[in-house]
Order: structure tokens, then sequence, then C-alpha cells
């Protein structure tokens, strides 16, 4: 082990014996008792010497034997101990590359500071190098999604979409100008490549291909579903996901439809609300829905879909964070839940959305007694 202390955060003085590790209220971790000389180790954890180095370096300050060890055993507890060399054979070999690791070592640092393990950074770090994403989608928020999970170090970003670039589809960190006329879906590959850190692994089929293009093929991590016209992100059409639900697939949907912007839900097959649920809850709260969507769907769309570039670029921001989340272990807010922030005041409201229990997803499994309306409580605040 070559523990250090983790630079992500800042540390400080409290007061003559204690030490804080951390700015923010979120992760700042208090330590102490903490003398001059203990204070004089903790600069030494740098994760340049080993244990035993560390222990010879310690006798000659005049620390007694096995302070250095309690030391290092008492951060680590604390979640303040990186081990430099921990984090398995992927991140063994992501410190190879080192002008990979070199554009990643803010991504690593933060990784570092939210998962408080030895080596738990690395490790996810690693894990996102093996991932596999397809982004269903090419537009301002889809192009830019893929874009910034392919520069955060996922492995394999496939993107999917018809057409050809227009102007307005051109947004920083999606698709440039130059790119107008060309395919959506090669301009938006040819901006997730620009963005990657390093050459991917070795991939499967190749992208666009009619295997790749398999709704329901094995290998994806998860879907990221970012229509260019955000009513499909605002109310995604269930039959659209079927093929993610029966294979198990996660899905995660985003967009802007007129000025408001959706990231949500993170649907997790059987074990939270999908499209189905939510079209199902919204037509017994709303009689009048399913008449209007059926309309919005199948209506011709005149003139160029409302998309401020400001908050596409926002909603795409949080969806590549909550996408990340999933990928690197966590089950991030918008699990069975959506994130809407509207133009002009831009706050962002949270709703929870529960599994309908008569949805073929097995969600929301109907228990013993229960009858079809028992939960149409913990779903109002999707009226209106």
């Amino acid at each position: 082990m070559h523990p250090r202390v983790k630079p992500a955060l800042r540390r400080a003085w409290r007061d003559r014996q204690s030490v804080q590790f951390g700015l923010t209220s979120a992760h700042a971790v208090l330590v102490g008792p903490v003398d001059t000389a203990t204070g004089s180790m903790i600069e030494l954890l740098d994760g340049t010497r080993s244990i035993p180095l560390l222990r010879t370096e310690g006798r000659a300050m005049g620390l007694p034997d096995g302070q250095v060890d309690t030391l290092v055993s008492r951060l680590t507890a604390a979640g303040l101990i990186d081990d430099v060399t921990a984090g398995g054979p992927g991140a063994d070999a992501l410190r190879e590359r080192a002008g990979e690791l070199d554009r990643l070592r803010p991504d690593l640092a933060s990784l570092t500071v939210v998962h408080p393990e030895p080596g738990g950074g690395a490790r996810r770090l690693a894990a996102r190098r093996a991932a596999r994403v397809q982004v269903r989608g090419a537009g301002r928020v889809g192009a830019t999604v893929a874009s910034l999970l392919s520069a955060s170090g996922v492995g394999r970003v496939d993107v999917l979409d018809g057409g050809r670039v227009e102007a307005w589809d051109v947004a920083p960190g999606g698709v440039p100008a130059e790119s107008v006329g060309a395919r959506r879906d090669t301009a938006a590959r040819q901006a997730v490549r620009r963005a990657a850190p390093g050459r991917p692994p070795r991939q499967g089929p190749r992208e666009g291909s009619r295997e790749s293009e398999c709704a329901g093929e094995p290998g994806l991590s998860l879907v990221v579903v970012t229509p260019r016209d955000g009513l499909e992100a605002y109310a995604p059409d269930p039959a659209s996901s079927r093929a993610w639900i029966g294979s198990g697939i996660p899905h995660l949907y985003a967009g802007v439809v007129e000025a408001t912007g959706v990231v949500g839900p993170l649907v997790l097959p059987g074990g939270s609300a999908c499209a189905g649920c939510l079209e199902r809850v919204r037509a017994e709260l709303d009689p009048g829905w399913p008449r209007m969507l059926a309309q919005w769907r199948s209506g011709r769309r005149v003139g160029v879909p409302a998309c401020d570039v400001a908050l596409a670029t926002a909603v795409s921001g949080l969806a590549s964070a909550h996408a990340l989340a999933f990928l690197d272990g966590e089950l991030p807010s918008s699990t069975g839940a959506r994130w809407e922030v509207s133009l002009p005041l831009l706050e962002w409201r949270a709703q929870q959305f529960a599994a309908h229990r008569e949805c073929v997803c097995g969600a929301g499994g109907r228990g013993e007694g229960d009858t079809p309306s028992g939960n149409l409580k913990a779903h109002d605040t999707m009226a209106g």
C-alpha cells in the first residue's frame, strides 16, 4: 500500500489540535486531536512511500512504534486515504496509459472523494472504460450527452439517429458547425471520438450496423434516450422501450420540450417506474391526456422545435452526471423520478413516479387486497 491523503480535499487546521479535510459540508471530515509530529507525518502521506518506508520516516521523527499504522488506519476509516496502487487490473492498465489518465485526473479526484475506500476511484474509472452506453438521439441534448460521457472515460458510446445535421443541431459540446449537412449519427460519433481521453477498448459490432442497432442486444450498460423532439422525453412511448424492458437494460430519458428541460426517469426494468407506468398513471389522473397525446404524437410538426441552447446544455450536463452515477454503482435521484426545469426562473423540481400495478413491466406488482387505484396518491405530483 502507498497511502495518500486524498488531494481533492482541501486541508486546514481548525485549531491547534484538529485538522479539517474538505471544504464543503457534503464531504468535510474533522480529525483530532492531532499533535505537531502527527501533522508532519500527514504531510508525508502523498502516495510516494510504502508503509515500511513511512514507519522508518516516523521513527526518524520521534513517533512511537505503531503510531504510523494507527494514523493510516484512522484516516482510512474516515475515508481520507487513497492507495495509488489499488483498484485492480483495470486500474493498473489505465495507469499505464499516462496520456489518457492525465485527461481523467480531475474525474479520478472527484471519484476518490465520493467513494471513500482506498482505490475506489480508480476502480470505478476503470469500470467506466469497460462500460458501453447507447445514446438515442443526436440533437443539441443527445450529441452533448454522448460527448460528455466519452470525455468522462466511458469506453464505448454509440449514437443512433437518422437524417442529416441541420444548422439548429449545432451546440457547444455537441456537433460543430462544420458538420451541417453530414449524417447526424456520423457527426455525433465524430464528436464522441474527439472528446474521448484515449483510444477506446476493442469494440464488438460496428456502430450503426444492424446488430448494433438491436435495442435489446446484450452488453449495453445503459441507454440514454435523448430525442430531438422533446415530447418523447417528456411523454415517452412505452412501445419504444419494450425491448429494453424485456432485456433488462436500464434506460434514462432526457430532453427539452418547449421551454422545459427534463432529466429522468431512470428506469430499472422490473424495479422502478417505466414509460408504461407514467402513461397509465397520467391517463388515470387526466382522462383527456391520452387523446391529446395521440394528437401530439401523430400530428405533423411545423417549424423548428424550441430548444434553448443554454437549457439544453444544462440538461445534458445533469443527464450525463446521473448516467455516470449509475455506471459508478449508485442509484441517482432520477431513479423512478424526473427532474424538471423551466425558463425563465430555472428552478429544478423533482417528480416522483411510483410503478403502476397494472403495467406489464412488473415493477409495481399488485399486493394481496390492493386495488388498481390504490397508489394514485403517490402519483399526484404528475398532475397539472
